[in-house]
């Protein structure tokens, strides 16, 4: 079997282990999702109950043997685990079932690795794989066990180690390097356009939420998307013109945030979400249609408090209403704020209130001006893509996950 590209897919056996948090069928489909996104085939899900892991293999005993089997009769290419493992979690695993084995911060650093586009993004997915690895760094020299010590056995495996975790180590300080270079470019463009008082405003939420589409249809932008998980990484900003009464505001495209997001992601990732920290606003998507969106709404705020967004004025955007049989409208909180906008990306509907929505937004906020007439560098987009004077012309950050 290969993919759209010709490329051989592996078949791959999904495993998941219901602690009683959470929705746990809803856990597995993004499991399935997720796989599929990275290259994978799901060809069985392995299921179980605990109430904690096993330190040695994470299951039981009797469900590794299980798992070995299902590997043995589905020819199955690799396990995927619905958790974080420990390195030695991962190690004896491998060993029992003879296949390679991966966690599922393992599965989402290899999307985003396979993902990112632009030269920051690149940097930033390296890091954090390069983080991920440095505590797995014993994977590749098992045969150090079987040595045993003795004379002229000692040194040469430990200086491997030793080795690689030192070549690792410069890596990662380059990587920190030229990232904060980047970083602090940001920051002076974000000063810039601070100074002219541009009103932003930053699309958030759940991957797959429809971001992108309704990115694409509000500006006439090109991002690429596509119905699976993390689509595009780069985020793209761009001009929106909202009329005389709000003149132009800058909209930014940002990354799709997912349930227990690997904390080197969010900490490899945060000067591309700083672009969300120093919006005015937020537009929290949501997909309207799903069983689980409380949660999703949720994952993202977490993640949002993470990386210290949780202060910006937000506003719910309902979208895929078509699907969740809704109709479109704007609901208000106590103090007569809007906080909650019914759309559908897809067929257009509602999107008058949003853009109604955010003009009521950017009136609110004394002193900031429409973002016409200001060279590109000013308004502190980015410094990586050409642009042209014509209003909603791209301008893209090199960023982070979608």
């Amino acid at each position: 079997m290969a993919d759209a590209q010709g490329t051989p897919t592996m078949r791959a056996a999904l495993v998941g282990i219901d602690f009683g948090a959470g929705d746990f069928s809803a856990s597995l489909e993004e499991l399935a999702l997720l796989a599929r996104s990275a290259g994978a085939e799901p060809v069985t899900t392995i299921t179980a109950k605990r109430s904690s892991p096993d330190p040695a293999h994470f299951v039981g005993s009797g469900k590794a043997d299980e798992i070995a089997q299902a590997c043995l009769a589905d020819k199955i290419d690799i396990v995927i685990f619905n958790h974080a493992l420990s390195p030695a979690q991962q190690r004896n695993l491998e060993k029992r079932l003879n296949v390679r084995v991966v966690d599922r911060t393992s599965l989402i650093l290899d999307i985003f690795a396979q993902r990112a586009q632009s030269h920051e993004g690149k940097l930033q997915v390296e890091l954090a794989q390069l983080q991920h690895l440095a505590t797995r760094l014993i994977r590749g020299w098992t045969h150090l066990e079987r040595q045993k010590g003795g004379i002229g056995l000692r040194g040469p495996g430990e200086t491997q180690l030793e080795t690689d975790r030192r070549l690792i180590g410069e890596r990662v300080k380059m990587l920190r390097t030229r990232l904060a270079k980047l970083r602090k470019q940001h920051e002076t463009q974000r000063r810039a356009r601070g100074r002219n008082k541009t009103f932003s405003v930053s699309l958030v939420g759940y991957t797959n939420a429809g971001k992108s589409t309704l990115f694409n249809t509000l500006t006439k932008a090109g991002v690429y998307v596509a119905n699976q998980l993390f689509a595009t990484l780069d985020t793209t900003s761009r001009r929106l013109y909202l009329g005389e009464e709000a003149g132009s505001v800058v909209m930014s495209d940002t990354v799709g945030f997912v349930r227990e997001l690997p904390h080197q992601l969010v900490a490899a990732f945060r000067a591309t979400l700083e672009e969300t920290i120093h919006a005015d606003l937020l537009l929290h998507v949501v997909d309207g249609s799903s069983p689980v969106r409380m949660e999703q709404i949720e994952q993202v705020n977490e993640v949002l408090r993470e990386i210290g967004a949780d202060h910006i004025p937000q506003i719910l955007v309902w979208n895929k209403i078509d699907a969740a049989g809704l109709e479109p409208g704007v609901e208000r909180d106590e103090y007569d704020k809007i906080s909650r906008v019914f759309i559908s990306a897809h067929s257009g509907a509602g999107l008058d209130l949003l853009r109604d929505a955010i003009v009521e937004a950017a009136k609110s906020e004394p002193g900031l001006t429409s973002a016409d007439g200001q060279d590109d560098d000013v308004r502190g987009i980015s410094h990586d893509v050409a642009s042209t004077a014509a209003d909603g012309i791209p301008i893209t950050t090199p960023a982070g996950p979608h």
